[in-house]
């Protein structure tokens, strides 16, 4: 079994500020230590269900988050960013059996997390057949279009909720709950030990009813936060200006989406 791990760091246990994100900022060791535990643990569970290949993609900002070291050894951990469309889920192929999600965070325009945004903090909102998307979202239907199941997500509590609403088969952790600009946690060893736990249990399921639903056409809205960023990115083919900071795509590829979205994010 092929298991391949995506990790954020916006939905680990306790973060709540801007700073904490922040390779730059004194408080982010302690939370880059929280994702690598995190992902140490979902890695762990994936092991105790059988995988033979634990594939890692560091998915937060640099992608230099994830301490290296601090993971079993059986583990592939890809860092930095390829430039590929594939974003987040730079790595992933057919081959793979499953898709485990860590440290996700609700989308932007939520009070479910007080980081809640969608691929980038200039970005007001992106809206999928009208419904406001998060990275989950859009990173769980590329995995679709692999036809590649998603057994596991941990993250805030809000999202935990809209996942169970896409797909219920999907097991999940809430590591916090977001109360607009604060959180609240349980221990992080509590919630790190459901995380091996529930990848564990995730895994040795039939994932064949796993597979987050993949729309047989693509109405895409991007908002921005500056109107003058919405008019350069209608200039990409197939965008239209719909407002003054927002811009339309239509299209039955998701991976033309996925093209779309390199270039205008």
């Amino acid at each position: 079994m092929k298991v391949y791990i995506s990790a954020d760091i916006e939905g680990v246990n306790g973060i709540c500020s801007w700073p904490e994100t922040d390779a730059a900022h004194p408080r982010y060791q302690e939370f880059r230590e929280q994702m690598t535990e995190e992902v140490r643990r979902a890695c762990l569970g994936a092991k105790a269900a059988g995988a033979e290949t634990v594939f890692v993609k560091d998915a937060h900002d640099s992608a230099m988050n994830i301490i290296a070291k601090k993971l079993p050894e059986f583990v592939i951990l890809h860092r930095g960013w390829e430039g590929t469309v594939c974003s987040m889920m730079a790595g992933l192929d057919s081959s793979f059996d499953a898709v485990v999600f860590v440290g996700y965070h609700s989308p932007s325009q939520s009070e479910g997390n007080s980081l809640s945004h969608t691929m980038s903090t200039h970005i007001h909102m992106i809206k999928i057949n009208g419904e406001i998307a998060s990275e989950f979202l859009i990173n769980s239907l590329y995995a679709s279009y692999l036809k590649v199941p998603v057994a596991f997500l941990s993250g805030d509590l809000r999202l935990t909720e809209i996942v169970k609403k896409v797909n219920p088969n999907i097991e999940t952790v809430a590591t916090k709950e977001g109360r607009f600009g604060a959180a609240i946690s349980r221990h992080p060893e509590v919630t790190n030990r459901e995380i091996a736990e529930r990848v564990a249990s995730s895994l040795k399921k039939d994932l064949s009813k796993n597979i987050v639903p993949l729309p047989d056409h693509f109405n895409v809205e991007i908002h921005y936060r500056k109107p003058v960023e919405a008019l350069n990115a209608s200039f990409f083919p197939g965008c239209k200006l719909i407002a003054p900071d927002a811009i339309a795509f239509e299209s039955d590829d998701y991976y033309q989406v996925l093209v779309m979205m390199k270039y205008t994010l």
